[in-house]
This record gives structure tokens, sequence and C-alpha cells, in this order.
């Protein structure tokens, strides 16, 4: 009788995963089928249905997306070296040195976790007012440079590490910046990447924040070009619509692909402690 329920139980998790990755999918799918079809298809799906790659020809002639992917590149790689220059400072403080304060301070770090960006909208508009940096792409990525997430994450790492290879390492004469160039962060590195993922994923899809920040095209991300292309009053129909959407999204779905063991088992080997 237990194995039987076991059996049950099992068949209904894999129905139930199943029909989560169908309704998870099927967006996804549809914007495939309309991007490399004609626009007479979009709501008939016939086998035959001739391909043509004309609808990514013209969502890229209708827009400047090459300025858009550059904007978002360098905005997604100044948050993610700010990032890992800052948090492993961090991490590293809180994982190996004691001082006063220390649980305290980690603490007020934890706490960045509970508070939504959206809270904070207008105090880092005014801030981004007085710097003088409306409209650029630091205003975008300033209030991002650090991480609560990414302090905590790298320190239980960081924690993983034996102190033994310190002591190795001093012996050297390594000293603590010596320590954590030769010892930790070799030994993160897996850590590394999957942060490193999670940043680019969130940053690249990020949209409020650069939309109330940037008002030209100069300096607006993916995000923000592709919602005031696909405006209602652009007269743009949904197979370019949707072609522009998979070129700005293709990126991290690729990068996802190709890293997504390297995702997943980082975070198990990042473990709680």
């Amino acid at each position: 009788m237990m194995r039987g329920s076991l059996t049950y139980d099992r068949v209904l998790n894999t129905l139930a995963a199943w029909a989560l990755a169908i309704l998870w999918i099927l967006p996804l799918a549809y914007a495939v089928w309309t991007a490399i079809h004609p626009a007479a298809y979009e709501a008939r799906f016939v086998l035959t249905a001739p391909l043509t790659f004309e609808n990514f020809q013209r969502a890229w002639a209708a827009a400047p997306f090459a300025r858009y992917f550059l904007n978002t590149t360098l905005l997604v790689s100044l948050i993610l070296a700010c990032q890992f220059f800052l948090c492993t400072l961090a991490a590293y403080a809180f994982a190996r040195f004691e001082f006063p304060g220390r649980g305290l301070l980690f603490t007020l770090v934890l706490l960045q976790l509970l508070v939504m960006p959206d809270i904070l909208i207008v105090e880092n508009y005014q801030t981004m007012r007085l710097l003088d940096l409306v409209d650029t792409i630091p205003a975008i990525a300033l209030p991002y440079v650090a991480s609560g997430f990414g302090i905590f994450l790298l320190r239980q790492t960081f924690l993983t590490v034996p102190r033994e290879l310190d002591e190795a390492a001093r012996v050297e004469g390594s000293s603590a910046l010596g320590i954590l160039w030769r010892v930790y962060i070799p030994l993160a590195k897996p850590t590394y990447l999957a942060y490193g993922l999670v940043s680019v994923s969130h940053h690249w899809n990020n949209f409020l924040w650069p939309l109330i920040v940037t008002n030209s095209e100069e300096t607006r991300p993916v995000t923000v070009g592709l919602s005031v292309f696909s405006a209602i009053d652009s007269g743009i129909d949904w197979s370019v619509i949707n072609a522009a959407t998979l070129m700005t999204s293709g990126p991290l779905l690729i990068a996802f692909l190709l890293f997504q063991r390297q995702f997943v088992q980082s975070f198990m080997r990042a473990g709680i402690k």
C-alpha cells in the first residue's frame, strides 16, 4: 500500500511539473512562431506556413537596438564589476575578521534584502539630480553597485574555506588581500558564476528605474527601448514586436541554457550555514 501511494504521488508530481512547464513555455513558443512567420499567420497555426526572418530585419531597422544593446551591456558590466569588488571585500571581512559591531553590521546588510528597490525610487532620483547624473548610465547603476544578497552568498562560500589554507598562505608571506586573491576567490568561482548570472539577468530585465532616470536613446537600455518601440501608437504588428522581444531576451536564454548546470550546482555548494 505504501509503495502504491508513493508511486501515485510521483505520477502526480510529474504531471504537475509537466503542466507548469507547458504553461511557462507557451508564451515563448507563440513569440517564436509569430517572429519567424508572416503577420498573416499570427493566429493561424499551419505547419506548412512559410518561414521568414523579415520580422527581425524590420524590428532592427525600426529602432536603434544596436545602441540599446550597447547601453545594456555597459550597464550590466559596470554593475557586475562593482558588485564583485564590493561584495568580495565585504564578504571576506564578515567571514574572516573579528571587529566591533560585526554582527550588527551583517544584520543591517541582511535587512537590505527586505527592502524593495521600488520604495527608494524617489530618494534615488533626488540623489541622481543632486549629483547631476540623470539620463546617464551611471545613474542607472549606482543604486545597485552594492548587493546584500551578493555579500551574503559570498560570505557563506568563504566560511566553507578551511582555516588551514589561510595559515599556509600566511606562512608563505601572503598578506590578507593576497590570501583573498590566491585562496578565496579561486575557490569561490562557481559562486561568482551563479551570482553573475543572477545579477546580469536581473539588471538586463530591469525596467522601472531605467524608465524613470533615462530620457534619451543614448542611455536607454533594451527594456525601455523595447517598451517605446512596442507602444500602441507605433503601428507595429505583433510579429515584429515579438521578433524584437526575442532579440532582447535571446542573450539571457542562451546564457542560461549554457550555464544552467553550473548555476544550480554553485547554489547547492554555497549552502546556508
